[in-house]
């Protein structure tokens, strides 16, 4: 049994899984700062000193305090219930940015792994263009397929 969990581990697809994974969560931890502490501090001052992680709506007051709260930490400290809106919009935000990262590293891999120009003729078997309908060199109709 070890036998084989040592050939199932080792195998390229597990190895390129496991990497992916490692580099992924990487990148997530990469994004977030890029969020909370590059974009969100200047789109707050723009909207007025608004801190987007502490933009949240009390729903129920807590039961060791009553509000107003001024961070959401006091908030949740006090035992209140809130509506957590800048949090989301922070995830929204770090989820747009990871797909449009994720979409230009597939687009880019994509324009690497191009499809082939030329292909073999299946008579002769030298390389020809992959459009055409007749082999240049013994001069063999081509079907499509």
């Amino acid at each position: 049994m070890l036998k084989e969990f040592k050939a199932f581990a080792l195998r390229g697809n597990v190895l390129d899984l496991a990497v992916g994974i490692i580099l992924g969560v990487a990148f997530g931890a990469i994004v977030k700062s890029l969020v909370d502490d590059v974009i969100m501090p200047p789109i707050g001052l723009l909207l007025g000193n608004v801190d987007f992680s502490n933009l949240f709506v009390v729903l129920k007051e807590g039961a060791k305090a009553a509000g107003p709260y001024a961070t959401l930490a006091d908030a949740k400290n006090a035992g209140a219930v809130t509506l957590n809106i800048g949090l989301f919009l922070n995830s929204v935000i770090l989820f747009l940015l990871t797909a449009f990262a994720v979409f230009v590293i597939v687009r880019a891999a994509n324009r690497l792994t191009a499809a082939p120009s030329s292909k073999d003729c299946p008579y002769c078997r030298m390389a020809i263009p992959v459009g055409a309908t007749r082999c240049p060199e013994c001069t063999s109709e081509l079907h499509a397929g």
